[in-house]
C-alpha cells in the first residue's frame, strides 16, 4: 500500500501485482487503510485471473493482510500466503518499485482535489499507460501487456499445431 496526498486529505492505494509480468491486476483506493482497502483489491485481481488453487500470494506484514477476515479470504480461495521477513523492505521490492514510479513518472507528488480525481489518475496510470506501454527492463523491454501476449503465444502453439496434425 501506499499513500497519496488530496487537497481532503491522505489517500490510500493498495495493488495486486502479478509477479511473473510486473502487470497490476487489481488495485483499490480509499480514505481509510481498514482491510476492505486491500480486500478489493484482491478481489479485483481473482476476478480478472480466477487463480487455481495454490497460487502464492506475497505482501507485507501490515496489520490488513493479517486480519482475519483477509486470511480467511485467502484460505477459501487456495491461496497459499506469503508475507516478508520482519524489518526486511527488499521482500516487496518490485511493489516499492511501481509505488516509486507511479509517484515519480506520473503523479510528480502532486495533490490532487479529491478522492474521485485521484482514482480517475490513478486508473489512467495502470489502464492506459502502465499495463500497455511502459517497459520494464526485467521483461526483455516489454511492457507487461506485450509480456503476457508473447508468453500466451508461445504457451498454447504447441497445443495448437497438435490439435491441427491430428
Amino acid at each position: 500500500m501506499t499513500y497519496l496526498h488530496t487537497a481532503q486529505g491522505w489517500v490510500y492505494l493498495a495493488v495486486v501485482l502479478d509477479l511473473f509480468s510486473r502487470k497490476v491486476i487489481g488495485w483499490s483506493i480509499r480514505k481509510s487503510l481498514a482491510t476492505e482497502l486491500v480486500s478489493d483489491a484482491l478481489r479485483q485481481a481473482i476476478e480478472s485471473r480466477h487463480p487455481e488453487r495454490g497460487l502464492l500470494h506475497h505482501s507485507d506484514r501490515g496489520s490488513q493482510y493479517t486480519s482475519d477476515s483477509y486470511q480467511k479470504t485467502l484460505r477459501t480461495m487456495g491461496i497459499v500466503c506469503s508475507m516478508s521477513r520482519r524489518g526486511n523492505c527488499y521482500d516487496n521490492a518490485v511493489m516499492e518499485r511501481f509505488f516509486w514510479s507511479l509517484k515519480q513518472e506520473w503523479t510528480n507528488h502532486e495533490t490532487f482535489k479529491d478522492l474521485g480525481e485521484t482514482r480517475r489518475s490513478v486508473f489512467k496510470y495502470i489502464e492506459t499507460f502502465y499495463n500497455p506501454n511502459r517497459i520494464h527492463q526485467t521483461l526483455g523491454d516489454k511492457t507487461p501487456d506485450q509480456y503476457e501476449a508473447a508468453y500466451h503465444a508461445t504457451a498454447h502453439a504447441p497445443a495448437c499445431l497438435e490439435k491441427q496434425v491430428a
